[in-house]
């Protein structure tokens, strides 16, 4: 089959990029990108291409330069089912917060409301493609709803999960380590692939395009997620040894990444991974790996996340122990509150947790962040429930500036690697601070014998 339309539905991280890419390399392909959120369709819209809700670098131009042309971007949800010959469902599937599986499960309502509209909308063959990262065997689930309409459509279930990292999506997209397709092993599945591998072709060399049958799609997302996160948490317990013994956690990565057997990267200690994939991957496969009885593998996995929480756990212990054991009505100035550079993304940032915590003992915490507004951080806070939306307010305040962030400051907490925190007057920063001043540097981007040689007492992670 050669496609002509496409539709996503879903216009956040994951879909928006990943379909303005694919128009961009596909032009003779329409491309419409639809979401029920009127807000984030009008942003998408924006005449300042700039205002589009997802950041990420070199995303705006790629979108300015097909907007209009076979880039859409509508709320008109039953209109781009109807002409699309294949749908992407990217929708949020978040950890669920009720019922069976509370905590870990996927919670698939979006999935299956996408599904159903799909049925009710459509009325010639579709391809439906998984993009959202799903627990094994939802390909399944999406089928028997689709097939058991009763309209006499016939529709083809593909997996075809993302790779992305926040901060270099636009990069990984273009030059991707693979794209991995997964269907139906029968003749209708394996054109159905095809049809994929096709739009892919045209950027992609075809030895970097794996296809699979749809099981084997599903996951393998959810494990290359499990394996990275396990990195981060691994070298995080090593820091902690670090600081006991007084070895360097750095030089430590540095050792053991260039063995070609471990390799350098998720090697960089830090005060705990976030975004929106690693956390929710590993406790969906706990989950799957529980409802096998795989009580062994569960553990496993689920020690990373474990490990995750206590290193963010520790690091807001640190500051309350170093200040004194006590930070009530003292301010601590955040530098960073994305979950990681070049970003807008804070879903499950470290940062939201131990502002949370130093909040828990009255500190006033100063965020300044360049991609996150005010709005946001409240909104992440209010989210945990800890305390109600007005104490949240009082507690924190945000700022444009990041001098005026720290003025007055009796320590920083760096909660994000932005290169640009490293280019700071920090003399200046010393200079208006309360004394003695400290730094807690959660990402390990500060040179420690500068901010020393300054006056600071630095505590960076595990040294």
């Amino acid at each position: 089959m050669k496609i002509s339309h496409i539709c996503c539905i879903g216009a956040g991280y994951v879909g928006g990029p990943t379909m303005a890419v694919i128009a961009n390399k596909c032009p003779h392909i329409k491309v419409t990108v639809v979401d029920l959120n009127a807000e984030r369709i009008a942003r998408w819209n924006d005449a300042n291409v700039e205002n589009i809700p997802v950041y990420e670098p070199g995303l705006s131009s790629i979108v300015a330069a097909s907007r209009g042309k076979n880039l859409f971007f509508s709320t008109e949800v039953d209109k781009a089912i109807d002409e699309a010959q294949m749908i992407f469902i990217s929708v949020n599937t978040p950890t669920k917060t009720y019922g069976t599986g509370k905590g870990m499960a996927a919670d698939l309502k979006y999935i299956e409301l996408c599904a159903r509209q799909i049925a009710r909308v459509a009325t010639t063959d579709k391809i439906v493609v998984e993009k959202s990262t799903l627990p094994v065997r939802t390909a399944e689930a999406l089928k028997s709803i689709l097939d058991n309409t009763g309209n006499g459509v016939q529709y083809q279930i593909l997996s075809n999960p993302e790779f992305l990292a926040e901060g270099t999506a636009v990069e990984d997209l273009l030059a991707p380590d693979r794209v991995l397709i997964g269907g139906g092993t029968d003749e209708a599945g394996q054109k159905a692939i095809q049809a994929l591998v096709d739009i892919y072709a045209n950027w992609v060399p075809k030895e970097r395009i794996l296809t699979t049958n749809v099981w084997s799609s599903e996951l393998s997302k959810l494990t290359a997620n499990a394996f990275l996160a396990q990195r981060v948490s691994s070298i995080n317990a090593i820091s902690e040894l670090c600081e006991k013994t007084g070895a360097n956690v750095n030089e430590v990565a540095r050792a053991i990444g260039m063995d070609s057997r471990i390799g350098s990267k998720f090697l960089k200690a830090s005060v705990g991974f976030g975004g929106s994939c690693f956390q929710k991957d590993i406790l969906n496969l706990v989950y799957i790996a529980k409802s096998y009885g795989l009580q062994e593998v569960a553990d496993y996995w689920e020690q990373v996340i474990q490990l995750n929480d206590h290193q963010k756990n520790r690091f807001a212990r640190n500051i309350v122990n170093t200040l004194y054991n006590t930070i009530s009505g003292k301010k601590i100035a955040f530098l960073g509150w994305a979950f990681k550079k070049d970003t807008n993304d804070t879903r499950e940032s470290a940062a939201i947790y131990v502002a949370d915590a130093l909040m828990q003992e009255q500190a006033q915490i100063a965020v300044y962040d360049p991609k996150v507004e005010h709005p946001q951080v409240l909104s992440d806070l209010n989210y945990l429930e800890t305390r109600d939306a007005a104490s949240n307010a009082a507690l924190v305040t945000s700022f444009a500036d990041p001098y005026a962030a720290c003025h007055e400051a009796h320590a920083i907490a760096i909660m994000t690697e932005w290169d640009e925190f490293k280019t700071y007057d920090w003399q200046k920063i010393y200079d208006s601070m309360l004394k003695p001043a400290f730094i807690f540097d959660g990402r390990n981007i500060l040179d420690a014998e500068a901010m020393r040689a300054i006056g600071f007492h630095y505590q960076g992670i595990g040294s």
